[in-house]
């Protein structure tokens, strides 16, 4: 174990998912043959430019990068059918950036449209002074008193690109222009601040992801670690003063951890109703029918669908609402879709696990 210098520290491109961990925490360097797990930070070098061409930094602003460049990144699984599938590997071996975001992993399979991942060599994981390692796990939001939380709308789709993220956002700017206090929470997928900035722009009085619940990324984690990431999430945006939620699931319904999720009855008490992004109608409709069959309550269709009056057309079989961008940030339509939603509930700690149950 080595020394971090602190001004190699500062000189290192820190990426997104490194965010809530505190700069002063990484004082050590523990090299290889150290065996890295999910969330752990790792000081690593550039060695050839693939894919991914800049990092994005704490602040969000996305840093070019050069060979020879040493960034602090978080080890991730990653499950992104349009980009890359990876797996934290099981040693400091040389592998790859592949979020922009700031995820080490080894890259096993990517899209035949996607250059090959950016090389990294790990250089040792940041470790404090008494050379613990550092996890994001360990920086994650402090839990919260039982207190009332807000009736929240899930956002599920079929995939990614699938507009589930521009659904969130214009829901939450319709619900702020009708007067809500709107709290809005990423609460799976892969670091990165795109979708989190998306919600503050909307007008989200408080917006939080995965990663302030202790998560690099989401894929390959225990579903009742991302239950109880999801209810930490709820428990912050009421603090915050949040009177509604939004929460946005990443990728699609085939997805292992999205499936899981839609599946979870633990989940399914924490929110009050289901928006679906879709690309095509046959998209929607099947994800209505696998909504509705796991017990939820399908409030409308949304997505990139709505962009084609044909396929909004197409997509009315379901039964539901199909809302566009412009419906859902008109203040009217979005304060009728949550109309009915269920009443805030009072989240428990009781024997160590939070439980859930509507107010009366």
């Amino acid at each position: 174990m080595e020394i971090l210098d602190s001004e190699r520290i500062a000189k290192a491109k820190r990426a997104f998912t490194t965010r809530r961990v505190p700069v002063e925490r990484m004082q050590m360097l523990l090299p290889p043959p150290a065996e890295p797990k999910a969330g752990d930070l790792v000081l690593a070098r550039i060695e050839a430019l693939g894919h991914h061409k800049a990092v994005e930094l704490l602040s969000g602003r996305k840093a070019a990068l050069a060979a020879t460049d040493e960034i602090v990144l978080a080890y991730g699984n990653r499950y992104a059918p349009d980009q890359f599938e990876a797996i934290v590997p099981r040693d400091l071996g040389p592998c790859h950036m592949v979020a922009a975001g700031g995820v080490a992993s080894r890259a096993t399979a990517w899209h035949d449209k996607t250059m090959f991942p950016t090389a990294i060599v790990p250089l040792g994981l940041v470790a404090d002074l008494s050379g613990r390692v550092l996890n994001v796990a360990d920086f994650a939001v402090a839990p919260q008193p039982a207190r009332l939380t807000p009736p929240a709308i899930v956002i599920y789709g079929t995939s990614m690109n699938s507009g589930k993220t521009t659904t969130a956002a214009s829901l939450v700017h319709g619900l702020v222009k009708a007067g809500f206090a709107v709290g809005a929470a990423k609460v799976t997928g892969t670091g990165a601040g795109n979708d989190l900035w998306a919600m503050v722009d909307a007008g989200a009085c408080a917006a939080l992801d995965f990663t302030d619940a202790g998560f690099a990324t989401t894929y390959l984690a225990p579903i009742d670690a991302l239950v109880q990431g999801a209810q930490e999430l709820l428990n912050s945006l009421a603090a915050a003063g949040a009177g509604i939620a939004v929460l946005e699931v990443a990728d699609g319904l085939f997805q292992p951890e999205t499936a899981a999720l839609s599946k979870s009855l633990e989940f399914r008490k924490l929110t009050s109703g289901v928006l679906f992004a879709a690309g095509d109608a046959m998209g929607a409709v099947a994800g209505c029918e696998w909504l509705r069959d796991l017990g939820h309550d399908v409030l409308g269709i949304s997505g990139l669908l709505t962009r084609s009056p044909l396929a909004r057309r197409e997509a009315g079989v379901a039964n539901v609402p199909v809302y566009g961008v412009e419906e859902l940030t008109d203040p009217a339509t979005a304060a009728s879709i949550v109309s009915g939603i269920s009443k805030p509930r009072l989240m428990v700690i009781a024997g160590g696990a939070q439980c859930a149950f509507q107010e009366s």
